[in-house]
């Protein structure tokens, strides 16, 4: 009999959040507006995103105060603070954010600002949206910092704002959501009920998107694969992160690489690097992939459904890592495995040019 993720030790806070799942997401924006007793919400989105916040203004009517197209990656702080300034003049009360990580990020730096509510509306799998966690970046380094008041008020789900999600975001925003379940399994302050999250977010995305990546995917395959990336991204947001996100944030911040893809090609060498340390908290990850260890089906299962594997595909250089070691090794995060410099860099070495995780 399989044992069940009891510990003798724990603690578990249940945050109060609005989660809906279902189509036609955008025509409850109205409605959820209402419910929070505000009266003009601005939009926001990323340039590429425009057209859909354009959209969702016109939809809104009285209840939209503005539209800003202005998110970009890594939430650079001069972006949130120009923004304020537009906020006030257009006397808005409530966020209302669609895209993906990029998105929030700038929803959240606002909310921290202002404390006002957002309603989110996800169109990728980065899961960011179930935190209270925000990533800012200053100065070429990337803070993050948790706080109440940046967690969304209401998440909308649905599957017809993800079915256009180019292959490569697919790919890339998964993976990034797994890596916040596995870092979760292992985290100093997990509990059963993050672990059990953990475990089911995993389970979701590793069965939904092959499927995605291949043939013809339904509306189930796209919705399992948003229900993955909301519970990992629920882990995120109850316990602390370790060596995989510090050095994703590292390389984020201190050279600009795209976040999601990041994730992707770091997460199966930061298991390889920890899995020593902690073999049982990582043995359901192995179980799900079939594998020996974590890292090995991680490894596997990102040659499956094409994920990036070298970090020198996003402009980052070999002359670059002696800077990305000491931005890694710089306050590190807590680990199971302590962060120790000259194999942190080897690992960046694989990494940069797509050479195999190793323990």
């Amino acid at each position: 009999m399989t044992a069940s993720l009891f510990q003798p030790e724990f603690a578990y806070t249940s945050a109060p959040q609005r989660v809906v799942f279902g189509p036609d997401a955008q025509d409850h924006v109205a409605a959820e507006i209402t419910a929070l007793g505000r009266k003009r919400a601005l939009v926001l989105t990323t340039p590429e995103q425009s057209a859909a916040g354009k959209g969702l203004l016109a939809a809104l009517g009285t209840l939209g105060a503005g539209h800003c197209a202005d998110a970009t990656m890594h939430t650079p702080v001069e972006v949130t603070e120009r923004l304020l300034a537009v906020l006030h003049d257009l006397q808005a009360d409530c966020f209302v954010a669609i895209g993906g990580g990029s998105t929030t990020g700038l929803s959240k730096a606002l909310a921290l600002r202002t404390g006002l509510p957002q309603i989110v509306i996800p169109t990728s799998f980065a899961g960011s949206e179930a935190t209270p966690i925000l990533g800012q970046t200053e100065g070429g380094r990337k803070t993050t910092l948790t706080d109440p008041r940046v967690r969304p008020t209401v998440i909308l789900y649905d599957v017809a704002l993800v079915r256009t999600l180019p292959p490569h975001m697919v790919v890339a925003s998964g993976m990034n959501a797994i890596a916040h379940a596995v870092e979760g399994l292992y985290a100093r302050d997990r509990n059963p009920i993050s672990s059990m999250m953990a475990i089911e977010g995993i389970k979701a995305l590793a069965s939904a998107l092959p499927r995605l990546t291949s043939g013809a995917p339904t509306d189930h395959d796209w919705g399992e694969a948003l229900y993955g990336a909301w519970l990992c991204g629920t882990v995120l947001g109850q316990v602390g992160m370790a060596l995989h996100h510090k050095l994703c944030h590292a390389l984020g911040g201190g050279f600009n690489l795209p976040h999601a893809e990041t994730h992707a090609v770091i997460l199966p060498h930061a298991v390889a690097y920890t899995e020593a340390a902690v073999p049982d908290l990582l043995r359901p990850v192995a179980a799900i992939f079939g594998t020996k260890t974590a890292y090995e089906g991680l490894t596997a299962f990102a040659q499956q459904i094409g994920a990036p594997t070298r970090l020198s595909a996003f402009g980052l250089t070999e002359a670059d890592l002696p800077r990305a070691l000491d931005l890694a090794t710089a306050n590190p995060y807590w680990n199971p495995r302590a962060v120790e410099p000259e194999p942190l860099a080897a690992l960046l070495a694989r990494a940069l040019v797509g050479d195999p995780a190793q323990p």
